[in-house]
C-alpha cells in the first residue's frame, strides 16, 4: 500500500450509532473557506498587536528625540503599514494562494528563490517569532508572583511551552476553534488597549499635561538625527509587524477579492489610531526619562496609574499575546503546508486531517519547531536577524507585483493601485535593507549565510530526483506511517 492508496476506515460510536470516520462521499477533503471578514480583521489585528505597543515606545522615543518626533514616528509607520498592506492586497487578489510571500516568489522567481524564502521562515523567522511571543506570554502571567525579583527561566520556559501546546492542539482540532480563540483575544486586547487611553484623557482632564508642553524638544538624550530616526522606524515597525498576515490564508477566505482588501482597510487603520493613542496615554504621567529607563512601558504605567489594581496591565500583555502566538501557529501552519504542497517539504506536511479538514501535520510541525527553539538559552539574539530576512521577503513580494504589472498587464486584477503606490513602498524596503549594512554589518551578514545556507539544501532535497532507493522507501514507509497517526490524506482539488 502506498502513501496515495492510503485511506483511513477507522470507526467510532457517536450517539448509540455506529458511523463512519472517512470523509463524506459529497465532500472532498480540502481546507475550507471558513475566514470571515470578522475574522480576517481579528487575524490581521490580533497578529500585529502582540507585546510590541507595550515594549517598543521606549525605543521608539530614544531614536526620536522627542515625544512630537515619537508620536509622528508612530503615524508614520502605520502609514507605511497601510501602503504595504494595500500593495499586498492588489497581490492576494491576483495571485489567489494561500502561502503569501512565499506563493508571490514562487510564481515571479521559480522554485529555488522561493524555497529560500520558505528556508528563512522554516528555520529561524517562524519559530523564533513563536517562541519569544511565548515566552512574553510567560513572562507577564508570573510577573505578579515575582514582585521583587524575575520569574525563573524553567518556570517560563515551562508555561511558553505549555501556551505553544495548548495553541497548536486548537489548531489542529478545528479551523473553527482557532479563529474564535483569535476574535476573543483580538477583542480583549482591544479593549484593555481602550482602558488604558480611556484612562489616559482622564488624567489630560485632571491637568496631566506637562510632558505635552513643548513636545519637540530633545528630551530623549542622543535621538533625533537620521541614525535615531532610523531606529525609531524599526522599533515602530516591529509592533506593527504582523500587517501581511491575511495572505497566508487567502484560500481559506470566504470571497477574499471583498474580504482581503476590507480586512485590511479596517485593521490598519484601527491599529494605527490605538497605537497613537496608547502613546498619548503613557506619557500623560510617564516623563521622557523615565520612559528611557523603563523595559515594560505598561507595567510602568500600571503601577503609577492603578496602584494595587497595578496587576491588571500584565493582564492586559497576557492577553494580548497569548492572542498573538495563536495567529502565528494559525498562519505558519499554512505556509508549510503550501510548501510541502510544491514538493519543497515533506509530502506529509501537504495532508488535511479527513474530518477536521485542518493542515494537522503542518500545524504539528510548525508548534515542534517552537518547542525546540525553547530549548535554546537566549531565543532572543536571533531576533536581529529575522528584520532583514523578513523585509528582503517583503521586498521581493513587491518587486514581484511591479514584475507582474508589465509581464502580464491583462491578467486579472480584481484590486489595482497606481504604480507609484509599490514604487514608493519598494523605495522604503530598499531604505531598511541598506541601514542595517552600515548599522549591524554582522547581524545583516549572518541574516544573508542563514538564507543562503538552504542552497544546498534544495539541490540536495528538491532538486536531486536520483535519491538511492532505501532513501525513497524510508521516505515512503514515514510518510505512509504519519498518515496512520494523524489520519490525514492528500488534498483533493
Amino acid at each position: 500500500m502506498t502513501k496515495d492508496d492510503y485511506d483511513v476506515k477507522s470507526r467510532s460510536k457517536q450517539n448509540g450509532e455506529e458511523t463512519s470516520l472517512t470523509k463524506k462521499d459529497n465532500e472532498k477533503v480540502e481546507l475550507k473557506r471558513r475566514i470571515t471578514l470578522f475574522n480576517g480583521v481579528a487575524i490581521i489585528v490580533g497578529s500585529i498587536v502582540g507585546s510590541g505597543i507595550f515594549l517598543t515606545p521606549k525605543g521608539v522615543l530614544e531614536g526620536a528625540g522627542s515625544v512630537g518626533l515619537s508620536l509622528v514616528v508612530w503615524t508614520g509607520c502605520g502609514i507605511i503599514s497601510l501602503v504595504g498592506a494595500l500593495c499586498y492586497a492588489e497581490l492576494g487578489t491576483t495571485i489567489t494562494r494561500s502561502g503569501g510571500d512565499y506563493a508571490y516568489m514562487l510564481e515571479a522567481f521559480g522554485p529555488c528563490m522561493a524555497f529560500l524564502q520558505l528556508w528563512a521562515n522554516l528555520i529561524i523567522i517562524r519559530p523564533t517569532a513563536q517562541a519569544l511571543v511565548a515566552l512574553t506570554f510567560a513572562y507577564y502571567v508570573l510577573q505578579p508572583s515575582f514582585t521583587t525579583c524575575e520569574p525563573p527561566l524553567m518556570a517560563l520556559k515551562l508555561l511558553a511551552a505549555l501556551c505553544i501546546s495548548i495553541l497548536t492542539f486548537v489548531n489542529v482540532y478545528s479551523v473553527k476553534a482557532a479563529t474564535r480563540i483569535q476574535d476573543i483575544f483580538t477583542v480583549a486586547k482591544i479593549l484593555s488597549l481602550i482602558i488604558i487611553i480611556i484612562t489616559g484623557f482622564v488624567l489630560i482632564g485632571q491637568g496631566e499635561t506637562e510632558y505635552f508642553k513643548d513636545p519637540w524638544t530633545r528630551s530623549a538624550g542622543k535621538g533625533g538625527d537620521v541614525a535615531g530616526i532610523s531606529l525609531a522606524l524599526y522599533n515602530g515597525l516591529f509592533a506593527y509587524a504582523g500587517w501581511n498576515f491575511l495572505n497566508f490564508v487567502t484560500e481559506e477566505m470566504i470571497d477574499p477579492f471583498k474580504n482581503l482588501p476590507r480586512a485590511i482597510y479596517i485593521s490598519i487603520p484601527i491599529v494605527t489610531g490605538v497605537y497613537i493613542l496608547t502613546n498619548v496615554a503613557y506619557l500623560t504621567i510617564i516623563s521622557p526619562y523615565e520612559m528611557l529607563n523603563s523595559n515594560a512601558v505598561a507595567v510602568t504605567f500600571g503601577y503609577k496609574v492603578f496602584s494595587v489594581m497595578a496587576w491588571i496591565v500584565p493582564v492586559f500583555v497576557s492577553l494580548s499575546t497569548f492572542g498573538g502566538v495563536n495567529g502565528l501557529l494559525f498562519t505558519s501552519g499554512r505556509l508549510f503546508f503550501v510548501g510541502a504542497q510544491e514538493g519543497h517539504l515533506p509530502d506529509l506536511l501537504s495532508m488535511i486531517h479527513h474530518r477536521r479538514y485542518t493542515p494537522m501535520p503542518a500545524m504539528l510541525f510548525t508548534g515542534g519547531l517552537s518547542l525546540v527553539m525553547l530549548i535554546a538559552d537566549d531565543v532572543s539574539s536571533l531576533i536581529n536577524y529575522m528584520s532583514f530576512v523578513q523585509w528582503l521577503s517583503v521586498g521581493m513580494s513587491i518587486v514581484n507585483l511591479i514584475y507582474l504589472r508589465f509581464t502580464q498587464p491583462d491578467r486579472h486584477r480584481p484590486i489595482k493601485f497606481p504604480l507609484f503606490i509599490p514604487f514608493l513602498f519598494l523605495l522604503f524596503v530598499l531604505f531598511l535593507l541598506v541601514v542595517p549594512l552600515y548599522a549591524a554589518p554582522y547581524d545583516t551578514g549572518m541574516a544573508v549565510l542563514i538564507v543562503l545556507s538552504g542552497i544546498p539544501v534544495y539541490f540536495l532535497g528538491v532538486v536531486w530526483k536520483g535519491k538511492p532507493k532505501i532513501v525513497i522507501e524510508l521516505i515512503d514507509k514515514f510518510t505512509v506511517m504519519g498518515q496512520k497517526m494523524c489520519e490525514v490524506t492528500k488534498q483533493e482539488n
